[in-house]
């Protein structure tokens, strides 16, 4: 085609490749400059030319020809920076980095708002799940007004291997990182980092109200023992890490990441290893789960990619692209503080078997001291 849609990538690692080898396949864009952190790294891509690879960053941007910068490095900088000099150069942006989002979503929009431009950004929540894009446009009739998603691979294998096979937290986690599900500092995942980031941009754009990331409960898998498992399992349920978000009926927002007992009867208890899913409920769809891979090199770049395809299909045919998917709403989510929320809880207790130790246990969880005290450590779900 004579008019191609020219696109730079920053990051050309597992999702970088993956959106390189797919837009491979489109006659109507083309690839003219790629930043990569390490030139001179081998890389698992046939017919890679060479002569659009720069270590510099702020060639893309900077680049008068690109239209469509897609930033897939992650984190804050330098994304954050790189990000707002795309767009006053009048590019528009998809991005996968869900940490840039949650911290700084609202300046970026708006500095995108002020410059006519669209950051789209599917692939930030839960890889290859179609979910923004379902919510803003299908599901725009809906009030939502609750959500429930597991939306880390990394925690939900770890602890579908505790409960299929009944091993430790540490004996599991080493085997991830064997496998390239977990990272060598793994604190992001389990401690429920990752979760957390994702949660407060869906929940966001499901109520259409900001979710400020600080006020959001955040508590990881660390602490979750076998013995747990097989707790949960007698008593019906499955432990999952849960990113949920409700609205109370003054519009409230209680927003959480931590380990839930899940019914068996819900669709999130059968969801295992590295599968991600997402509950939405509201009205007047009821409940829905959507679901399928979170991560990796195809599944995350088929999201990417298909952002970019929305923005081709727009460019040159309107002054204002894709109406539907910017951010309309300005309203900030009052917040309801973990401690003024009722909970169930699950207590594993190890005591000595001696007359009045049942009655001690009683009178301390009874008492107010004791509630004041509680935590909602694996909160009924």
């Amino acid at each position: 085609m004579k008019n191609k849609i020219k696109i730079g990538l920053i990051g050309l690692g597992t999702v970088g490749s993956g959106v390189y080898k797919t837009l491979q396949n489109f006659d109507n864009i083309e690839i003219v400059k790629i930043a990569v952190h390490n030139k001179k790294k081998k890389r698992n891509i046939e017919n890679l030319d060479e002569n659009i690879i720069t270590d510099n960053a702020y060639e893309v941007v900077n680049d008068p020809d690109i239209q469509i910068v897609a930033e897939l490095i992650g984190g804050t900088e330098p994304a954050f920076d790189l990000i707002k000099t795309a767009i006053k150069n009048g590019k528009h942006i998809v991005t996968a980095n869900k940490e840039l989002l949650a911290k700084h979503g609202e300046e970026l929009f708006n500095f995108a708002q002020e410059h006519n431009k669209v950051i789209l950004y599917e692939a930030a929540i839960a890889g290859g799940i179609p979910l923004i894009m379902p919510i803003k446009t299908i599901l725009a009739g809906n009030k939502i007004n609750k959500i429930k998603a597991i939306l880390n691979g990394t925690t939900n294998y770890i602890l579908t291997k505790m409960d299929v096979l009944g091993e430790s937290y540490n004996d599991v986690l080493v085997e991830a990182q064997d496998l390239g599900y977990a990272e060598t500092n793994p604190t992001g995942d389990v401690e429920g980092f990752d979760a957390a980031y994702k949660i407060t941009t869906l929940a966001t754009i499901a109520f259409g109200k900001r979710i400020k990331l600080e006020n959001v409960y955040r508590e990881g898998i660390t602490k979750i023992h076998p013995e747990d498992m097989k707790a949960a399992n007698e008593m019906g349920y499955k432990i999952k890490l849960i990113a949920s978000a409700e609205l109370d009926e003054e519009g409230n927002a209680d927003v959480r990441v931590h380990p839930m007992l899940v019914p068996k009867s819900k669709t999130l208890a059968h969801i295992d290893y590295v599968t991600n899913a997402v509950t939405l409920s509201g009205h007047p769809v009821g409940e829905i789960t959507l679901s399928g891979p979170g991560a990796g090199e195809f599944p995350t770049a088929s999201s990417v990619v298909g952002d970019i395809l929305a923005i081709v299909s727009e460019i040159d045919k309107t002054d204002y692209i894709l109406p539907m998917m910017r951010c309309n709403h300005n309203e900030i989510a009052k917040m309801i503080d973990i401690s003024e929320t009722k909970n169930k809880y699950y207590l594993s207790i190890k005591a000595k078997n001696k007359m009045g130790v049942i009655g001690k246990i009683g009178t301390a969880c009874c008492s107010k001291r004791a509630q004041r005290r509680l935590c909602p450590n694996n909160g009924n779900y």
